[in-house]
């Protein structure tokens, strides 16, 4: 008899099993969870940007960061069928198309005045370790053209790729607008994923 191997690896997850029974949508919220107790990057009163955020467990526990003064945007290509706060609102939209518009056009559709900017995006995988990795730096090179415009200045971004070739290029890229750089993997990621998380700390002033 054959097993499903991805099925019951799932099943048994401790952090799987954790999200269903505290009402998340999905084992990724502690991720973040372990991220805001290491770096403290969500306080109340903040305004988030959740970039790819179905099915919706970055943005639910953000909004709980932020509380009811605060505020939590999510984008993401799909409808999100999760229940939120008040103070959620998720828009349906192109990360990849949002990046490409001007700072004004950008403002028009999520608005401004964001503390921290979070991607936990990630691309769909074909099992080539170097053409996901490629494909996962150039979600991030979206995230984090957003989060330049969007951020206010000394705030922070979040964002996952997938160590390949290119993972040194984007640690620079976020280090030409940041003014501090981590880089960290929360215990919770699966141990076989390459995943990492590089957050982006005190975004600069930006230059007239």
């Amino acid at each position: 008899m054959t097993r499903k191997k991805t099925k019951n690896k799932y099943q048994t997850d401790h952090y799987a099993r954790k999200a269903k029974k505290e009402n998340f949508p999905a084992r990724s919220v502690y991720k973040l969870k372990e991220i805001q107790e290491k770096f403290k990057l969500i306080k109340k009163g903040h305004k988030i940007l959740d970039l790819g955020c179905a099915p919706g467990s970055w943005a639910k526990f953000a909004a709980g960061l932020a509380g009811a003064k605060g505020q939590v945007i999510g984008i993401d290509l799909k409808k999100v069928s999760e229940r939120f706060a008040a103070n959620t609102r998720i828009i349906i939209g192109d990360v990849l198309e949002l990046a490409q518009k001007d700072k004004e056009n950008l403002a028009e559709i999520i608005g401004t005045g964001y503390h921290a900017v979070l991607s936990d995006m990630a691309p769909s995988t074909t099992g080539r370790k170097e053409v996901d990795a490629a494909r996962s730096y150039y979600l991030c090179m979206a995230a984090l053209e957003i989060a330049r415009k969007a951020l206010e200045p000394d705030g922070c971004f979040v964002c996952k790729i997938f160590q390949g070739e290119d993972f040194e290029e984007f640690k620079d890229a976020v280090c030409s607008s940041f003014d501090n750089h981590k880089i960290y993997k929360p215990q919770s990621c699966r141990k076989e994923s390459k995943e990492i998380y590089i957050i982006g700390l005190g975004k600069k002033q930006e230059e007239n």
